[in-house]
């Protein structure tokens, strides 16, 4: 397995208490900028889900199955593997004090739009819910990690987001996917999501050494940027509480390019 060399992964290193999702981050012309990125290994679909195996991909909430790895979801189609996609939560708790997107309308909005974005990438996986509550997954770890003993097999491929992504939801997911992978004999891949908000070109908090990069054509990246689209109970500021976008465009800017990012 090649990795990466030391010259391509110096940079910019923050305190490592300091992975704050707070102001618009970093700007994705500066990750653009930064050579690293070219120089990260290509990986193939094939290569990250083998013949005969499954794929789990285990998204924290939704909409984040298609910023993440919604180019492989549809690559993962095109080559006939069996993949099935575990909602960890409804996404209910993404508009405090709104009262146009209330907690019950978005536990019902939400997963409909998950159903519309794999349909807009053309792709069909088995859904499961967890149904845990948004916000609360560090505190329903027990309860996550036995769900996933209960589903996985030896050989699937399990795909989340990092442990160390900077929401907490995020790496309650990587955490519990990391333990029960390791029990059960399962690989586990994780994906950056709001790594690209608070990290820097170069940082070293990121395992860069183990980061691989999926080459998405101009057609998947297409129909991933179609499939975000149906996440409309994100994409607007509320005016009735105020608050701006979950997904405005400078966060969009940076998760939806002709490759993704994976951990092996």
């Amino acid at each position: 397995m090649g990795f990466m060399s030391e010259p391509h992964i110096k940079g910019h290193a923050p305190a490592a208490h300091d992975r704050l999702i707070a102001g618009r981050g970093t700007p994705d012309a500066d990750w653009q900028a930064w050579p690293g990125l070219g120089y990260l290994p290509s990986i193939s679909a094939a290569e990250l889900v083998p013949p005969r195996r499954r794929a789990i991909i285990v998204a924290p909430h939704p909409d984040d199955e298609v910023l993440a790895c919604g180019g492989l979801l549809q690559l993962l189609h095109a080559q006939g593997t069996h993949t099935i996609l575990l909602a960890v939560t409804d996404g209910d708790a993404s508009h405090p004090g709104s009262t146009l997107l209330t907690p019950a309308e978005l536990s019902r909005l939400r997963p409909q739009e998950t159903v519309a974005a794999m349909q807009a990438l053309g792709v069909a996986p088995h859904i499961l819910r967890a149904r845990i509550g948004d916000g609360q997954i560090s505190v329903a770890m027990d309860e996550l990690h036995k769900l996933l003993l209960q589903l996985l097999q030896p050989g699937d491929v399990v795909f989340t987001t990092w442990r160390k992504d900077g929401h907490p939801d995020h790496e309650a997911c990587g955490l519990a996917a990391s333990l029960a992978t390791r029990s059960c004999h399962a690989r586990l891949v994780e994906m950056p999501v709001w790594s690209w908000h608070w990290a820097l070109p170069g940082d070293r908090r990121l395992p860069w050494r183990h980061a691989r990069r999926l080459e998405l054509d101009a057609d998947v990246l297409q129909r991933k940027q179609q499939a975000v689209a149906c996440f409309q109970t994100q994409l607007h500021d509320d005016p009735s509480s105020g608050q701006p976008a979950v997904l405005p465009r400078h966060v969009l800017e940076r998760l939806l390019h002709p490759y993704e990012i994976y951990f092996i």
